[in-house]
């Protein structure tokens, strides 16, 4: 009888068989790129392909840091990786881990391997990173003297502040002899005290910029004292220079920018500061003279002087009541007085003596009201409007009045 498998049998069989084949887990193929396509998901699909056959090709977004290039259809490659089954489909492919254009195969693998070895070392780590001031005043450049890549931080540079003084040390950067001009060009401008450094050369291929991956040119940066801004190539470039200096820039007109500061926009800045801070100062002021205002008033009514003014006011006022109110107290005592006075005045004996009447004592200056204990020959004294009369009795004689 007949053994039968299903599709997904066979495939995985066949997948087991890859896995199995060490040669297959690692192996560089070199080819022509054909049907090239950049996934939005990151992942990149084409095919390599010879006079003899085509190979289908992936490579995903978290293997795109090994691409120094931007891939096109009819590109020389060598592609590294491992060749496998995509089982569903029932179809093998190579699965790229790294892809470097033909001819830099070796130069590309004395990166890599460089790059390993200066990151184990700690090179790279951020905490060696030197921060770029944000304001100089002596800019050094380490590159060739007549390329564009000088022309470009030149007229960047003093477009963006013409008071910067550039500093440039006329470096080799490609060719023999080109890390060890590097090397001495770091070195003079760190000694030159030179606020921040660019170091760096235009595009090329990776041949043309293999100096700036050289171990001696790395610890140079590494061991210089000024901050090192690398600007080597184009955007895509990376060389071992990029991953040691205190900051990458993508291009050389992009270092510059990153290291000088905007002089006219300073100058707004500043004078946006002032303003700021001259309205500041101001409210600020007027904040504190409402506050000694106001103290001031506090202080006028709490000091003694201004009590003791208020005290004598009140003494003043007082005073004031009081004489009114003896004064008032005076008419009234007055008025009653007047009363006492016409009161007694028809009580006074003077006043009945003008009205015709009489007062009569005896002796003794005792008033005489009866005729009881009078007798004749006894002394009178009677007393008249204008002087008093001296009399004796002589006799008595009773009489009763009708009252």
């Amino acid at each position: 009888m007949k053994r039968v498998y299903s599709v997904g049998q066979v495939n995985r069989y066949v997948k087991n068989m890859f896995l199995q084949d060490f040669v297959l887990k690692k192996v560089y193929v070199k080819g022509e790129v054909s049907n090239c396509k950049y996934h939005p998901s990151g992942h990149i699909y084409f095919s390599l392909k010879d006079e003899t056959g085509v190979l289908s090709c992936v490579m995903f977004a978290g293997h795109r840091r090994g691409l120094a290039f931007r891939m096109k259809d009819g590109d020389q490659v060598v592609v590294g990786g491992a060749v496998d089954v995509y089982e569903r489909d029932g179809r093998y492919q190579l699965y790229a881990k790294e892809i470097t254009q033909e001819g830099e195969g070796v130069l590309y693998e004395r990166f890599l391997a460089l790059k390993r070895e200066l990151e184990e070392m700690g090179m790279f780590a951020q905490e060696y990173k030197q921060p770029i001031p944000e304001f100089i005043r002596r800019l050094g450049v380490v590159t060739a003297p007549a390329g564009a890549a000088i022309q470009d931080i030149r007229n960047i540079s003093l477009r963006r502040n013409p008071y910067v003084q550039i500093i440039l040390y006329p470096a080799l950067v490609q060719g023999e002899g080109a890390a060890d001009s590097i090397v001495k060009g770091i070195r003079m401008l760190d000694e030159a005290g030179v606020d921040v450094m660019i170091v760096g050369r235009g595009g090329g291929s990776i041949e043309d910029l293999w100096a700036f991956n050289e171990e001696k040119v790395a610890r140079a940066i590494f061991d210089c004292r000024t901050p090192v801004i690398s600007a080597v190539g184009h955007e895509t470039d990376f060389t071992i220079a990029d991953f040691v200096a205190d900051l990458r820039a993508p291009t050389p007109s992009a270092a510059a920018e990153l290291a000088v500061a905007q002089y006219g926009k300073l100058v707004e800045n500043t004078a946006s500061f002032r303003e700021r801070l001259n309205r500041g100062m101001n409210a600020k002021l007027n904040l504190e003279r409402l506050r000694l205002d106001q103290l001031q008033m506090r202080f006028q009514y709490l000091s003694p002087e201004s009590r003791l003014r208020e005290r004598r006011q009140l003494l003043l006022d007082y005073e004031d009541a009081l004489r009114d109110g003896m004064k008032w107290k005076l008419q009234e005592k007055r008025h009653v007085l007047g009363l006492y006075l016409e009161r007694y005045k028809g009580l006074s004996p003077l006043g009945k003596l003008s009205q015709g009447y009489a007062f009569v004592a005896d002796s003794r200056g005792r008033a005489v009201k009866t005729t009881v204990g009078i007798k004749p020959g006894d002394r009178m004294e009677i007393s008249v409007t204008d002087g008093v009369i001296e009399a004796e009795v002589t006799g008595i004689r009773k009489e009763t009045w009708e009252t």
